[in-house]
């Protein structure tokens, strides 16, 4: 009997043992959970929130990128929208990304240059002639190492998208000049270079919240605002504007900012399918921004908007009225920066 409990008892122990080994750091069951949220995807769920509405192609395009994570990561990662500054204008969500309290938002770039300087070269006046040139240069060299910057301040930047080329609305009457411009309150972005620029011309730049605008124009707070067609139709401008000018002035993009507190919780593979989607939707976002813009121009003409051409001479004549900014701004950037932002444009135009 006691040779059966000695027999027993050794054979526990060798269970034991097996047990243990088949825990240790041998076997796959000893992988521990942060090492398999290094290697995997979680179930999350993301808050992504942008000023514009639903119907905007930054909206759209918003969706697609949620439509794109889900596929990717199987349903595990869930993006959820929010628009129309729904979660408070870019400021509030660029620091709510800083405090890790939201994931995802996109703004223009422009409020971005308070942070970092070197987004200001997205601000001067007529630097790209068309979409393609700017697709370039934000893709390349000169897009990547602004976008470097961001980690420091809390913010990881995937990509950009295009919020567009930007034209003059007001209700008093049409600029074609340079001349035109002169006393007219235009609503801008906080922004140092567009708050300048537009003084230099002769207005009075008003910054103020983009939330704020409608109502701003329609009780003649502000006599206009500049953004793209498709931001003056979503957002029915045209009902408060009947004046808008073919200006072009500047091309703002969008920035696709991620909260660097949640970027670096996530794992390789997850971060992989969050910056993939981001390139992915933002192709399709701008490919439909531009279709939706020369649609929107039409439409704007429809619903009674006054629209009027510049020329290529008052154009020029603009821009010679405000280097003095620019030149001052160029030094503030930084020159290098600037000289290879002019040097790209010039290759895209020679591809």
């Amino acid at each position: 009997m006691k040779k059966w409990v000695k027999a027993l008892s050794m054979g526990l122990i060798v269970l034991s043992l097996i047990v243990l080994a088949g825990c240790g750091s041998g076997g796959k069951s000893t992988e521990t959970s942060s090492e398999k949220a290094a290697s995997g995807i979680e179930e999350r769920v993301i808050k992504a929130g942008i000023g514009l509405n639903e119907d905007h192609p930054q909206g759209q395009g918003l969706k697609k990128f949620a439509e794109l994570v889900a596929e990717k990561s199987g349903g595990k990662l869930k993006v959820q929208n929010y628009y129309s500054a729904q979660l408070g204008d870019d400021q509030k969500m660029i620091e709510a990304l800083q405090g890790g309290l939201q994931e995802i938002t996109i703004p223009s770039t422009s409020p971005m240059v308070g942070m970092i300087k070197e987004f200001g070269i997205f601000d001067f006046p007529f630097v790209f002639n068309n979409e393609e040139e700017a697709d370039y240069v934000l893709d390349g060299p000169v897009g990547q190492k602004i976008l470097e910057k961001l980690p420091e301040f809390g913010l990881i930047g995937l990509t950009y998208w295009e919020n567009g080329f930007r034209n003059l609305t007001n209700s008093k009457r049409p600029v074609a000049t340079a001349e035109d411009f002169q006393g007219l309150k235009i609503r801008t972005m906080q922004n140092k270079v567009h708050l300048e620029a537009f003084a230099a011309l002769g207005a009075n730049p008003t910054p103020m919240p983009f939330s704020e605008v409608f109502t701003a124009l329609e009780s003649k707070t502000v006599d206009g605002q500049e953004n793209p067609f498709a931001t003056i139709e979503s957002n029915k401008f045209y009902e408060v504007q009947p004046y808008l000018s073919l200006t072009n002035h500047v091309y703002t993009p969008f920035v696709f900012l991620v909260s660097k507190k949640f970027w670096d919780q996530l794992s390789e593979e997850e971060q992989k399918i969050l910056r993939d989607s981001a390139i992915e939707a933002g192709k399709y976002q701008r490919e439909l921004n531009r279709k939706v813009n020369g649609e929107a121009l039409e439409r704007l003409k429809s619903y009674g908007m006054k629209v009027n051409e510049v020329s290529p001479e008052e154009k020029e004549k603009m821009n010679e009225i405000i280097k003095p900014v620019i030149d001052k701004f160029a030094k503030e950037i930084g020159e290098d920066l600037v000289n290879e932002l002019y040097s790209e444009v010039k290759k895209a135009r020679n591809k």
